[in-house]
């Protein structure tokens, strides 16, 4: 059996009128374009073979959105996704702009079994959210770094339960 696959990102937060707000992508592609609750995602992407995590975490971002973050970072930890991938992720304070991101782009076949490939931007969008939104809206192992991130910033829990 093959290794399970790693990825890492960054969950990018603000605060706006004293409510934190996060940074999430929706996934670019066929696959993707009628998803929503459950399909979006922390900017992220595949660890390359001896490269450091949050190393990856940084130019992932940067490579999906087109900004690079500086930090400090907090860490978030690890989930593994329904499919099996691993994601590690940390958090950062800063800002960044909605819309289209950067410019990485991905080809695949469409539709499958035709042999014509396509390609299409990694991240067709990304937006900010508050937090009870994100959680519905991203993937539902990495709703968990959205419950990390709050506990790292003392959010007390009757707070994160009533926001919405």
């Amino acid at each position: 059996m093959s290794a399970a696959r790693r990825s890492a990102g960054i969950l990018l937060y603000r605060w706006r009128a004293g409510r934190l707000e996060l940074y999430i992508a929706h996934p670019g592609g066929p696959l993707w374009a009628s998803r929503d609750a459950g399909a979006w995602t922390i900017p992220k992407g595949e660890i390359e073979s001896g490269e450091d995590a949050r190393e990856a975490a940084i130019r992932e971002f940067e490579e999906e959105i087109g900004v690079r973050l500086r930090g400090p970072f907090l860490a978030l930890g690890t989930v593994r996704q329904k499919a099996g991938k691993q994601v590690e992720a940390w958090a950062c304070e800063g800002d960044a702009e909605p819309g289209a991101g950067g410019s990485s782009t991905v080809s695949m076949e469409w539709p499958r079994g035709s042999g014509r490939r396509i390609a299409f931007r990694e991240i067709d969008r990304a937006e900010w959210f508050d937090t009870a939104e994100a959680r519905r809206r991203l993937n539902p192992a990495q709703a968990a770094f959205v419950d990390r991130l709050e506990a790292l910033l003392h959010i007390p829990a009757p707070e994160r339960s009533t926001e919405g």
